[in-house]
């Protein structure tokens, strides 16, 4: 084979192969970028979460679930847990694949309903996490500006804290950010102040039942016998993981009126 015809060959495969690609413009260019999502991640990250006091991985989509950014906090890949980069992009589409225009369902507020006799048991099976995107590429890139997973549909459904919808001043659902890297509640705590400082917490309407954080996540599961997990009061219930957890929830950044209501 002469050195043309080989190199033939090799673009021709090539051009088969997944690509791993930045998104074009219009996919992501009303939402953040990798430096606004480090940037918002990290403050949020550096104040008491309630949690262990660990770095973090963030993770954004666009409403058709595509990775738009992905961010450590840490000093380098390996400061923070290497699983939860998949689980930040997991959060990040699970908020997305079940939040509405008018309502924002908090990977926290599924946790409940997913569980057996819940009414959205089996949802945590659904939906799963796509391989190629979430494995892919170069490892030295994981949390960049590059990441492989930028320009995929990660897929995956996740149902405890660390994932929000972001809604635009119009009130417009445009995504979803997912944060992972700690307790499940910190977790929840980090991404909402991430949100509130990428200005995106216009949220219309949720089930928490608190009108100023409406997805945020709910504490009122109860011991019941004959249930290790217990019952939730209002269906939307977290496990507890810490007294400072709960009462920093409760104490979270009101959302913001969008200018359409």
């Amino acid at each position: 084979m002469t050195k043309q015809c080989f190199l033939s060959v090799v673009l021709a495969v090539c051009a088969c192969m997944p690509a791993f690609a930045q998104p074009n413009n219009d996919a992501c260019r009303d939402l953040p970028t990798h430096s606004a999502l480090k940037a918002a991640l990290t403050s949020a990250r550096n104040q008491m979460n309630g949690g262990f006091n660990l770095d973090m991985w963030g993770t954004i989509v666009n409403r058709d679930g595509i990775v738009c950014a992905v961010a450590f906090t840490g000093t380098n890949r390996g400061s923070q847990w290497p699983g939860s980069r998949v689980i930040s992009a997991q959060k990040a589409n699970t908020a997305n694949a079940f939040s509405l225009p008018k309502l924002a369902l908090s990977t926290a507020n599924l946790y409940s309903a997913v569980q057996p006799g819940g009414s959205l048991y089996g949802l945590q099976h659904s939906n799963p996490v796509n391989t190629d995107v979430a494995y892919g590429g170069n490892s030295a890139n994981y949390g960049l500006a590059n990441d492989p997973m930028v320009g995929g549909k990660i897929g995956g459904v996740n149902v405890f804290g660390g994932g929000l919808a972001l809604y635009n001043a119009e009130g417009q659902l445009i995504g979803a950010l997912g944060v992972s890297g700690d307790s499940s509640c910190a977790d929840h705590n980090i991404a909402w102040r991430t949100r509130h400082q990428l200005n995106l917490d216009f949220v219309p309407a949720g089930v928490s039942g608190d009108p100023v954080r409406p997805d945020n996540i709910v504490y009122d599961i109860t011991p019941a016998k004959g249930l290790a997990l217990g019952v939730s009061a209002g269906g939307w219930g977290h496990p507890v993981c810490s007294s400072a957890a709960t009462t920093i929830a409760g104490q979270l950044p009101p959302i913001q009126p969008s200018t359409l209501r």
